[in-house]
């Protein structure tokens, strides 16, 4: 039997981790890196508000940079799985929770040719989530990114990994790269609306809160989607201090093709410059430290008729509530006078 520590031996101890936690906690954090990325596989990290148009982005960013040469995987970590299918002209790809369940019933390990799959240079796949109700997405991204590990994911030979990311989640497992440093950069994917924003918004947040616990992520900029010309999210990308990478315009031949999930960034093709364009800035921009906004400086983005900011708040009352008077009863606390 071993014999007990002494109550000193075990309070010194207790002072001696108590005061190395206090100097981590007072060290500064590194400051941002704003020189060029330096390793060899740049793993970005892109999010935006659902429906902003970041699968479309990303297929055919990816798309674009296997036609340059470049070595390039694209994971969906989207619950709706839907990352890969423009780039597979709509078909759906098997998801590697859904597909690693299977496997483990049957006694069987999961293999790359069973998750990972390949088009004209772009090598893509999907981390999948649970069904309505049945689970947490942000669990299911921390399952998939367990099992990518398992499968030598830090040994794959890419000179660009894509994470789709959903931005408007505040799950723990969707900040998993920012909170792990396990992209170098993030890119946010909006629009001249206040949602999506909002969520870019948010998203910077996110970064500044993980680099003040000493993370190193930064963001690399913004693609604005369905640019209309007012303004909004240039303004926006602006006033936090990232650049826009490439603004793709409202036109409807982009939405009649992306809606007939065909690849609008082919070399050649009308979109293409605009997609090489973003292919190199995505590559060579630094990741940078924004500065997030207030709620009412992202409301000042947009005109006052739009968003609403003269309407006032107005309390409501016991009555408003339960449709008749307020009883105010007499309170039964003894109040001596002052003498």
């Amino acid at each position: 039997m071993n014999a007990r520590p002494e109550t000193g031996n075990v309070t010194l101890l207790g002072e001696a981790m108590t005061a190395r936690l206090r100097n981590e906690a007072a060290e500064a954090p590194a400051p941002v890196a704003t020189g060029p990325v330096t390793k060899e596989t740049q793993v970005i990290a892109i999010y935006g508000k659902g429906g902003i148009g970041k699968s479309f982005t990303l297929a055919n960013l990816s798309y674009n940079m296997a036609q340059q040469g470049k070595k390039v995987l694209l994971i969906g970590c989207d619950p709706k799985s839907d990352t890969t299918s423009l780039l597979f002209g709509g078909r759906a790809c098997p998801t590697i929770i859904e597909t690693s369940a299977k496997k483990k019933l049957a006694g069987e390990d999961v293999a790359i040719g069973d998750v990972c799959f390949k088009r004209d240079g772009v090598f893509a796949m999907e981390l999948g989530g649970p069904e309505v109700g049945r689970g947490c997405g942000g669990r299911g991204i921390i399952h998939g990114f367990e099992l990518l590990e398992k499968l030598g994911f830090h040994e794959w030979g890419f000179d660009y990994v894509l994470l789709d990311f959903l931005g408007d989640v505040v799950c723990g497992g969707f900040g998993l790269p920012i909170a792990r440093d396990m992209c170098q950069k993030v890119i946010v994917v909006g629009s001249n609306d206040l949602q999506s924003l909002y969520v870019a918004n948010n998203v910077c947040s996110a970064v500044q809160y993980f680099r003040k616990l000493g993370g190193n992520v930064g963001v690399a900029g913004m693609v604005v989607n369905k640019d209309d010309g007012t303004g909004e999210a240039h303004a926006f990308a602006e006033a936090v201090g990232i650049p826009i990478l490439a603004a793709i315009p409202a036109d409807e031949d982009i939405r009649r093709k992306s809606a007939n999930y065909e690849i609008v960034g082919r070399p050649g093709d009308r979109w293409a410059p605009l997609f090489d364009v973003l292919a190199q800035n995505v590559a060579t921009a630094p990741p940078v430290k924004p500065t997030p906004l207030a709620h009412e400086d992202l409301l000042g983005l947009f005109k006052g008729d739009a968003v609403g900011r003269g309407v006032v708040l107005q309390p409501a009352t016991l009555e408003d509530m339960c449709g008749r008077s307020e009883l105010r009863k007499p309170s039964l606390e003894i109040v001596y006078d002052a003498v």
